[in-house]
């Protein structure tokens, strides 16, 4: 299930990746005097941009909904919280590690 959800996560976003290049911004019409006038005839003059606003949403839409997929899948693989480990882990350190000096030494940090 989970690289079935990451296949159709790296297909979408190369897809929002291509859809977004080949989309116009706002500063196209400087780009006209350059070549680029007829670039709308293949959907219309109107339809190239609302079907590539289309697709883009749709794509943007499914990115999401892989990415929040991917997280929650990733977060039930791993139940136990990184603290709650490193807190037991700790503990146990804690007490193989007694002090264990003798009554008669002399501790080191008293200044002479």
């Amino acid at each position: 299930m989970e690289n079935l959800i990451l296949i159709i996560h790296v297909i979408v976003s190369i897809t929002v990746i291509g859809l977004v290049l080949i989309q116009h911004g706002k500063g196209a019409d400087a780009g006209a005097a350059f070549g680029g006038g007829n670039s709308g005839s293949v959907f219309g003059v109107q339809g190239s941009s609302n079907f590539l606003t289309r697709a883009t949403s749709i794509s943007v839409t499914l990115f999401f909904c892989t990415s929040i997929a991917l997280a929650f899948i990733a977060s039930s693989k791993h139940k136990t919280s990184a603290a709650a480990t490193i807190a037991t882990e700790n503990s146990k350190l804690n007490n193989n590690t007694e002090d264990k000096t003798d009554a008669n030494s002399v501790s080191q940090d008293i200044p002479n």
